[in-house]
């Protein structure tokens, strides 16, 4: 296929609503979580994204039965058979919430040889954390070349107290799946509670196992060697709603946003009120109120949940532009989240790198449009907005990052107004 490009002619105002496509990191996880059990599951609001169809062929590959009904964004998922063996090392190297593989495939095969997973290059992101609590499920890790190996004993794995060494979201995953599916009761400590693992949990308890929240960061689990299928429903993406926010504050528009939960982004909500602009809430329907011309400096930090997440510190160092004042961003997670930084100097920006987690940035600073290249797909996205907000033409490579996130991004800004068109070289 030929390499795609987005062309952008800045300096439209978008307007009108949006309604937000599931979740990328529940569905995921939630389609792993399938293969736990032989029976049919069924996932509804799945979005129309390049990782969930690598997801998906990973299944297929290994002799799941999947049926898609993208229009309904419906995916019936029945695991009667599944043979480890024809893993495709490919798709694994490139996708990395495959990682999250390894619970549900550890309780249904016994045994598992994995490539380390691929994603986005946004930093280290070691696997510590899910190897701890693997062996305190009993699981025995050997390595080899590029490969993991991970045994089940002759005694089986065993329920257990699991303490993980940080809040990892997908290592918390993983001991939930793999609790889940043991007789016996496990607690997780240390455990993430990103809203999509909680979803996770629901899904879980809905197959059969008990998932409740049982004190801070600590789950408990009465897992069932038996699980059944279920019918789950994945939620809004809260990273692609506040996407369509900060672009109608760019343009200086206002764009209504429906499909995800407020409460999922009380926090960034929080730090939008400090720049001077009040989010408007109706149920599920959410919009800036009257935002400022100029808005107003802030200092915004990484944390996990409820905090702000790392994958939205790019948008808010791409709104600081257009803030009175100095901006710091620190991001303690990830030593690579900011390589957007030298795409927003070309246009412009006024950033200082203080070191490899925090960068300072002055506003307000007009953008000019030039090219430039997507790294992930939070990046991607930025340099989308930027090129929404700058005046002049932006092109940007990069283009199958940003659809590994986003459903579609180019059509959406286009019903809102932007003039953005996909591109082959």
């Amino acid at each position: 296929m030929a390499d795609e490009h987005f062309l952008i002619r800045g300096g439209k105002i978008l307007s009108g609503s949006v309604e937000v496509p599931g979740a990328k990191n529940a569905a995921l996880k939630m389609i792993a979580a399938c293969l736990l059990t032989e029976e049919r599951c069924v996932l509804e609001n799945v979005p129309r994204i390049t990782d969930v169809a690598r997801m998906l062929a990973i299944l297929r590959a290994l002799g799941v039965s999947v049926e898609e009904e993208q229009k309904a964004r419906r995916v019936v998922i029945t695991a009667a058979r599944i043979n480890p063996e024809r893993l495709p090392v490919e798709d694994i190297r490139m996708l990395r919430a495959s990682i999250v593989l390894l619970g549900p495939l550890l309780v249904r095969c016994g045994s598992v040889r994995i490539p380390h997973p691929g994603g986005d290059h946004i930093g280290a992101r070691p696997l510590t954390a899910h190897f701890r609590a693997l062996e305190q499920f009993g699981a025995a890790i050997e390595f080899d070349d590029s490969f993991i190996n991970i045994r089940v004993p002759p005694r089986g794995l065993r329920a257990n107290k699991v303490v993980l060494p940080e809040f990892s979201v997908t290592a918390t995953e993983n001991a939930l799946m793999i609790a889940a599916g043991l007789s016996g009761e496990t607690t997780i400590d240390i455990a993430a509670l990103e809203p999509h693992v909680q979803d996770l949990g629901a899904m879980l308890s809905a197959m059969g196992a008990n998932v409740a929240l049982a004190g801070p960061h600590r789950y408990r689990v009465r897992g069932s060697p038996k699980l059944h299928g279920a019918s789950c429903k994945v939620r809004g993406d809260p990273l692609v709603a506040f996407t369509f926010l900060s672009a109608g504050l760019l343009t200086r528009g206002e764009v209504a946003i429906r499909g995800a939960n407020p409460e999922d982004l009380t926090l960034p909500f929080a730090k939008l009120q400090e720049m001077g602009v009040r989010v408007k809430v109706h149920g599920d329907t959410f919009a800036a109120a009257d935002p400022p011309a100029v808005l107003q400096a802030t200092n915004v930090q990484a944390m996990p949940y409820p905090g702000v997440p790392s994958d939205l510190q790019p948008l808010f160092a791409l709104l600081a532009t257009k803030a009175e004042g100095i901006s710091l961003i620190h991001d303690p997670l990830y030593e690579n989240r900011f390589r957007y930084v030298e795409e927003l100097l070309r246009m412009g920006a006024n950033i200082t790198h203080l070191d490899a987690h925090r960068i300072a940035v002055r506003g307000p600073t007009p953008l000019t449009g030039v090219p430039m290249a997507s790294f992930d797909i939070r990046a991607g996205a930025v340099l989308v907005l930027a090129g929404l907000a700058a005046q002049g033409e932006t092109m940007i490579d990069g283009v199958h990052h940003i659809d590994r996130g986003y459903e579609d991004l180019d059509g959406r800004l286009r019903e809102l107004g932007a003039d953005i068109q996909r591109v082959e070289e």
